[in-house]
């Protein structure tokens, strides 16, 4: 997709925040949408990979030596901030409270995930509404995609990674199905579109 038909996607929107969900193979997809860029991003970027419990998850610390911008798990009662990249932690649902804060609960799990992509992009599109991305990425079951359909129905732009290219497809497929996405991209538009993100 030319970068054109991208700038058009983002046409009069005011990005705050952008979160994202993977699974099966989601760590690999985020060292190649993630790394590059720039330590002072215009966004909070938060996301949400399927940790087994009971593991402790050293996403932070992988992520921290590849990038520029600041990278933590995130922690309840803590703010967002513009140019800082969170990873939900182990065994906790991670949300989004309105004043922009984040939340974690140990309610149960949804798809047998906790924490739960649905979870954080069903708060995330109360609390941020237009001024919210949400993109989904590789994965092996349903989570996500009525996240995906929240943030849609909540003006957000949606985007999910192009199932042919996706490790396990059937995450991206399913948001497909649920509702239809703004946009399904590659990895590489992905990225493009993250950089974009900035100038916009």
């Amino acid at each position: 997709m030319d970068h054109a038909h991208l700038q058009s996607a983002l046409a009069g929107r005011q990005i705050e925040a952008v979160v994202i969900g993977a699974s099966a193979g989601g760590v690999g997809a985020l060292l190649r949408l993630l790394p590059g860029l720039p330590a002072d991003y215009g966004c909070a970027v938060v996301a949400v990979l399927h940790v087994p419990e009971g593991r402790q998850s050293q996403l932070a610390g992988v992520f921290q030596q590849r990038m520029d911008m600041p990278v933590y798990e995130a922690m309840d009662k803590q703010e967002l901030s513009s140019g800082t990249l969170y990873f939900a932690g182990s065994g906790y649902h991670l949300s989004v409270e309105r004043d922009r804060s984040f939340s974690l609960s140990c309610e149960a799990p949804v798809h047998f995930a906790r924490p739960a992509i649905d979870y954080l992009m069903e708060s995330a599109a109360d609390a941020y509404g237009p001024a919210l991305v949400g993109i989904l990425l590789t994965g092996a079951n349903q989570d996500g995609a009525a996240g995906m359909a929240a943030i849609g129905r909540a003006g957000g732009l949606t985007v999910v990674q192009d199932p042919a290219e996706a490790e396990v497809p059937t995450m991206p497929q399913e948001a497909i199905r649920r509702r239809r996405p703004d946009l399904v991209l590659s990895l590489d538009e992905i990225h493009t579109l993250l950089l974009m993100l900035e100038n916009n």
